[in-house]
């Protein structure tokens, strides 16, 4: 992919955030930085690709069982989706639960507005109530639905992007949001062959190293970098002991460059780490939630126990024991 040119204007945060990961002893960049709207648009071809089950499997299971989600969580709610993006996969849901409103939150505010439009022509009657924001913390949802049951979706493994410590953080900002008695629909991927798992992650096509590979372009489209983005290659690797899968912009030669006007060196071989994806086994899943203030009341997996489907109810504070 040809270097983006285009100059933008740096969200501070995006600034602090790649500034202290390179200077980190471990190099690391937050993945919700990948997302702006190239990164959004190759994150959904992703998503198309034979090799990531994750999207295939996840969808499967909402066209088979979001009307026993309706069932138990109930009509008519507010349905709210967090890291919205392409909203491919809503449809199945608000067809099943015949929400009274739907309120999509997502950190890329041009591809959400694309997104809610598309939405709202299939359909029509529907009030949709976009919101550009960073749901990794609580936030205000909109006054319309203020007062409206509301009813979470979590679709894919994107708690897997997060260590446990941050998707438990999450998960308790999410039900901040929601409120007690809240309902949240969550995929959480499983653990399964690590081939399996790099291939999802480092396809043929390499459409998911491209999507590696454009943060470093975004970085010097809005940071006024000169990262020479050919020197870096995308790496995929399994980590047994953490349970994940890692994904690194990894240097092929010795290089410097600069960012926002701070000089930075790698030597070949050194990484950037730009993202992790946890697997979790069925109790471990059920541990996340807990500790997160959810309780899972239906869990649905495929036949090859490859992904889950959790619902979960978000539950009234209690003192120990």
């Amino acid at each position: 992919m040809d270097a983006v040119t285009t100059r933008t204007e740096a969200d501070p945060a995006f600034r602090d955030d790649v500034l202290a990961g390179l200077a980190a002893p471990i190099r690391a960049i937050p993945s919700r930085w990948f997302y702006d709207r190239r990164g959004s648009e190759l994150f959904e071809a992703i998503t198309r690709l034979p090799e990531y089950y994750p999207t295939r499997v996840d969808t499967m299971l909402l066209e088979r069982h979001c009307p026993e989600v309706a069932d138990i969580a109930g009509r008519g709610d507010a349905v709210v989706e967090f890291g919205s993006g392409s909203s491919a996969k809503t449809p199945i849901l608000l067809r099943a639960v015949g929400p009274s409103s739907y309120v999509p939150i997502d950190i890329s505010g041009e591809f959400l507005r694309d997104s809610a439009a598309a939405l709202q022509a299939e359909f029509p009657d529907l009030p949709i109530l976009p919101v550009e924001a960073d749901f990794m913390r609580p936030l205000e949802l909109p006054a319309e639905v203020s007062a409206t049951d509301k009813l979470g979706f979590f679709p894919g493994s994107t708690i897997g992007n997060m260590v446990p410590r941050t998707a438990v953080d999450l998960l308790r900002a999410m039900k901040e949001t929601l409120g007690c008695g809240a309902h949240l629909l969550i995929g959480i991927d499983r653990v399964k062959d690590p081939e399996v798992l790099i291939r999802a992650y480092d396809d043929a096509a390499g459409v998911t190293a491209e999507f590696n590979l454009n943060l470093l372009h975004r970085i010097n489209a809005e940071l006024d970098g000169d990262i020479a983005v050919d020197d870096f290659r995308h790496v995929a690797r399994w980590n047994e002991e953490r349970s994940r899968v890692e994904m690194h912009l990894e240097a092929k030669a010795d290089l410097a460059f600069t960012v926002s006007g701070t000089r930075f060196e790698m030597r070949a071989g050194d990484t950037i780490h730009t993202e992790n994806s946890h697997k979790y086994g069925e109790r471990d899943a059920r541990l996340l939630m807990l500790a997160s203030g959810w309780k899972v009341v239906r869990q649905w997996t495929d036949e090859e126990d490859m992904f889950a489907l959790l619902l979960a109810e978000a539950e009234a504070p209690r003192f120990a024991p």
